[in-house]
C-alpha cells in the first residue's frame, strides 16, 4: 500500500513538471517571437496586448492538458495545481526581482490562468483515458 501511494506521488510531481516546463517553454519561445516583431517592425507594444493575453492562456490551457493527460486522474486537481504552482512563480520573480506584488488586475489574470490550467487538466484526463480505452 505505501509503494502505491509513493508511486502516486511521484507521478503527481512529474506530470506538474511536464506541465511546468510546457508552459515555461511556450512562453519563452512567444517571448522571443514578439521580441522580433517589436524590434524588427513598427509594431508597438500596446497592440499587442490581447495577443499575448490570448497566447498565455492558449500555454496554460496546453500546460493543464498535459499535466492531466501524463496523470490521467484528478484533471482538476492536476491542473489547477500546475495553474497556481505557475502563478507562484510569476510571483516569485516579480516580487524578488522587482519588489513589487500582485494588484488586482494581475490577481485576476492568475486565478483566471488556474481555472484554465483546470479546464485543461479536465481535458487532458478525458482524453487520455478515452485514447487509451479505444486502443
Amino acid at each position: 500500500m505505501k509503494g502505491e501511494r509513493k508511486i502516486e506521488s511521484k507521478s503527481f510531481g512529474t506530470s506538474i513538471l511536464y506541465g511546468l516546463i510546457f508552459i515555461l517553454a511556450f512562453a519563452a519561445v512567444c517571448s522571443l517571437i514578439f521580441a522580433f516583431i517589436l524590434r524588427f517592425t513598427s509594431t508597438r507594444e500596446g497592440s499587442l496586448q490581447y495577443v499575448v493575453t490570448a497566447l498565455s492562456f492558449i500555454g496554460l490551457f496546453g500546460g493543464g492538458f498535459l499535466s492531466g493527460g501524463k496523470r490521467k486522474e484528478k484533471g482538476w486537481l492536476i491542473g489547477g495545481t500546475t495553474g497556481l504552482i505557475y502563478s507562484f512563480i510569476v510571483f516569485l520573480f516579480q516580487y524578488l526581482g522587482f519588489d513589487h506584488l500582485f494588484n488586482a488586475e494581475q490577481v485576476i489574470y492568475h486565478t483566471c490562468y488556474t481555472l484554465i490550467a483546470m479546464m485543461g487538466g479536465i481535458l487532458g484526463v478525458n482524453i487520455a483515458t478515452n485514447n487509451k480505452r479505444h486502443a
